[in-house]
This record gives structure tokens, sequence and C-alpha cells, in this order.
């Protein structure tokens, strides 16, 4: 290897093998058949029904500025 040559990139040669292989198949009179289609299947339809135990719990907003002040004072008179 020589200094200051950049390396081969390794994809190249992977697509260089494929390739060679791909004429080798067809040349030696291969075929190329079609794959069976992907079907997608329908989501089924979104129920109606609510469960109250799953239903998400809102936090609790914090104290406003002028709350926390007060909050402060009434314990520092305690």
């Amino acid at each position: 290897m020589m200094i200051g040559v950049p390396m081969p990139h390794p994809r190249d040669s992977m697509i260089d093998d494929l390739n060679r292989k791909l004429d080798q198949f067809f040349g030696a009179g291969g075929k190329a058949e079609p794959a069976a289609a992907f079907k997608t299947e329908p989501r089924p339809p979104r129920s109606d029904k609510i469960d109250r135990d799953t239903i998400l719990k809102r936090r609790r907003p914090s104290p406003s500025h002028a709350e926390r002040i007060a909050l402060r004072r009434i314990t520092e008179s305690l």
C-alpha cells in the first residue's frame, strides 16, 4: 500500500462481487421470479370504552410566586 493513496471503499468491492455473481447466475440460464407481495392487514377499529383506572392523573399545579411568599410567611410566623 502506498502512502497518500486513498483506500478503496469496502462497499465497492461488495457491489462488484454481487454483480459478478448476478452475471454468473443469469449467464448459466437462471431466471428471476417475482416474490409474493406483502399484504397489509387493516387495523382493528378503536374501542370507545374508557377505563377510569387508566386515565392519566393530572399533576397538581405548583404554587405561584405569590402563594409561595404567603406560605413562607405563614411558616415563619409559627
